[in-house]
């Protein structure tokens, strides 16, 4: 009965240990059942092969051991040179069986690797996920969404693939090296005789008992020295990430930081978040060091043990020295196959720390998933191809928090009739935009947009590349002739930009932000929508260039069949809107926030 309190703690690990399995086969298995499946299986079942040819070769090289120092014992030479030929032959199937093992292992892991961020990005980049993941991370929610998912993709994919083939291998190996040789372990170990009481006891294969009782030992005291490493490592590539994002940032925003004089910010910024990866890396450190002080004495004593139980026999004449280089071979072997775990933990700790952080990108995929068809049973956003107008009907807009912003908004524009959306700051204007596109999560009711529609949002993406890329963006930049796209760049009022379309750049730092506003108006221009929403579009141009541009955006939407839908403050751009939609605050205990009125201009 006194063993009954340990029951619970090791059934609960034994579950967490079922529950990381199914983690990882969940995680692996999409892989070897794809499109690639008959050469991710043909390559896994060829390095499975090559690490049985590697316990093979073992096996043989631990024969030679005996018979090649039995011959020197025995001073005989013609044995000596027949030993010295037959492992150059050995030594030459190990060479061709490891460099084969290593090659294709590493081809496997690339393939797998290239599968599952192909798949990733695929997921990630589909219906809008990467957007809503952002959003649900700083909405201030409190959902759990992962954090730096272009860590968990280029990163962690990688590490996965190489820790789940690395460390499945190599036990692979040392199940079937165990194998191998606790056989020639037992048969060469003898027995060990001893009296207890005066009665005389004998334990046949004596030191393979000994290396299991050995290895047994070292492994739990390795895990519970060890296991603080899995947390620690699961932390660092967070806090790593984090500090990457904050300098990408920076780099980004360089001009706006110089002209705010926030290098001192940024620095204190930077320092901090360098200093949460210093700290827990210290720690990290500090935990592997204490591993090491016990698995570097775990593995010196292991290399002492099997002379000094075998010396007696050795002396006594009962062995020779062949046979007992043979037993301290394998027990090394043994030895080695059962301390798999202990030489592993901190590449395990790593691995669990990698498939977690996986796991939970995965687990947000599927919740997202999840949140998506609640939200298409009460919300849709039609493309409408066979209408020419802008419908809503009882669309209702809520902020992450749940606060109702607007509600029950049915609204109708005709082509030809240009909208402007006033109303003050935070009142949902943007917010608007986003669920006409059918981004925004968070509403409900329904939407026809037009499909021949555009939207220029405040602030434009421009890919790093060259201009045309940029120009042409998200379209291919062959999909428009050179003459098509100097064009544009001229009407937009980027005439020095004509001459440059092969410049490779990074526009959004390089450009100013009204040479920015300017270019997302060329891309109109050249794409020829025929409905354009545009937000604050033209707010760092001058008055007279914002007037040009409106005047051929308006000309372009007319003889194109729509409209222009623009959110703005100045009256130069609202002298060009007909029909206004103004955002009104609501007093406290009304249905929403704000209320939309329509007027005429």
């Amino acid at each position: 009965m006194a063993s009954t309190p340990l029951l619970p703690p090791v059934l609960g690990k034994f579950a967490s240990f079922k529950v990381f399995c199914r983690k990882t086969w969940a995680l692996s298995k999409p892989y070897f059942q794809s499109e690639d499946k008959w050469k991710a299986r043909g390559l896994l079942l060829a390095i499975v092969l090559l690490n049985l040819g590697t316990v093979f070769m073992a096996v043989q090289f631990n024969d030679w051991y005996r018979v090649f120092y039995d011959s020197l014992q025995n001073k005989d030479q013609t044995v000596f040179w027949q030993q010295l030929g037959r492992f150059t032959y050995l030594a030459f199937g190990a060479i061709i069986i490891a460099v084969y093992k290593f090659y294709l292992t590493q081809l496997l892991e690339v393939r797998w690797r290239s599968w599952m961020t192909h798949n990733y990005l695929k997921r990630w980049l589909s219906d809008h996920v990467f957007y809503q993941m952002e959003l649900a991370r700083y909405a201030g929610t409190g959902t759990d969404t992962p954090d730096n998912p272009d860590q968990r993709i280029q990163e962690d994919l990688n590490l996965f693939t190489s820790y789940t083939i690395g460390l499945t291998m190599g036990l692979l190996n040392a199940v079937v090296t165990l194998i191998s040789f606790v056989g020639i372990l037992w048969a060469l170990s003898g027995s060990f005789a001893f009296t207890v009481a005066g009665g005389s006891y004998s334990i046949p294969g004596f030191m393979v008992w000994a290396a299991i009782a050995y290895c047994a030992a070292g492994s739990v005291i390795t895990h519970y020295i060890g296991r603080p490493q899995i947390r620690l490592n699961f932390l660092q590539q967070r806090y790593e990430a984090d500090f990457r994002h904050h300098m990408v940032r920076v780099r980004e925003y360089s001009e706006s930081i110089a002209l705010d004089k926030g290098e001192a910010v940024e620095q204190v910024q930077l320092d901090t978040r360098f200093s949460t990866v210093l700290a827990n890396y210290l720690t990290l450190i500090k935990e592997q060091k204490n591993l090491i002080w016990f698995t570097s004495f775990f593995g010196q004593a292991a290399i002492i043990f099997p002379f000094l139980v075998a010396a007696p026999r050795f002396f006594s004449g009962a062995i020779q020295l062949g046979e007992l280089i043979q037993i301290s071979q394998a027990f090394g072997k043994v030895q080695d196959s059962l301390s798999w775990f202990v030489d592993n933990y901190s590449s395990l700790a790593a691995w669990r720390a990698t498939t977690d952080r996986l796991t939970s990108f995965e687990e947000s995929f599927v919740a997202l998933a999840q949140a998506r068809r609640t939200q298409a049973a009460i919300n849709s956003v039609a493309i409408n191809e066979s209408a020419d107008s802008l419908d809503t009907q009882d669309l209702t807009l809520a902020l992450p928090t749940g606060a109702v912003l607007l509600s029950g908004l049915s609204l109708h524009a005709e082509p030809g009739e240009n909208v402007l959306i006033k109303g003050p700051s935070g009142s949902g204007k943007s917010t608007l935009f986003r669920a006409l596109a059918g981004i925004w999560p968070f509403s409900r009711g329904r939407t026809a947009l037009p499909a021949n529609a555009m939207f220029i949002p405040q602030r434009p993406y421009f890919p790093n590349g060259t201009l045309r890329d940029a120009l042409a963006y998200p379209q291919p930049a062959g999909s428009y002739s050179d003459a098509e796209l100097q064009q544009a760049l001229e009407d937009a009022l980027l005439p020095k930009l004509t001459q440059r379309l092969d410049d490779e750049d990074a526009w959004s730092q390089k450009l100013s932000g009204g040479e920015q506003q300017r270019l997302a108006i060329a891309r109109v221009l050249l794409k020829k929508p025929a409905w354009l929403f545009a937000d604050e579009a033209t707010s760092a141009l001058d008055e007279e260039a914002e007037q040009t541009l409106y005047e051929r955006l308006l000309a372009q939407t007319r003889q194109a069949g729509g409209a222009i839908v623009s959110i703005a403050h100045r009256p130069t751009v609202a002298a060009f809107h007909g029909k206004r939609w103004e955002l009104e605050k609501q007093p406290e205990g009304a249905p929403a926030l704000y209320e939309l009125r329509e007027s005429r201009a």
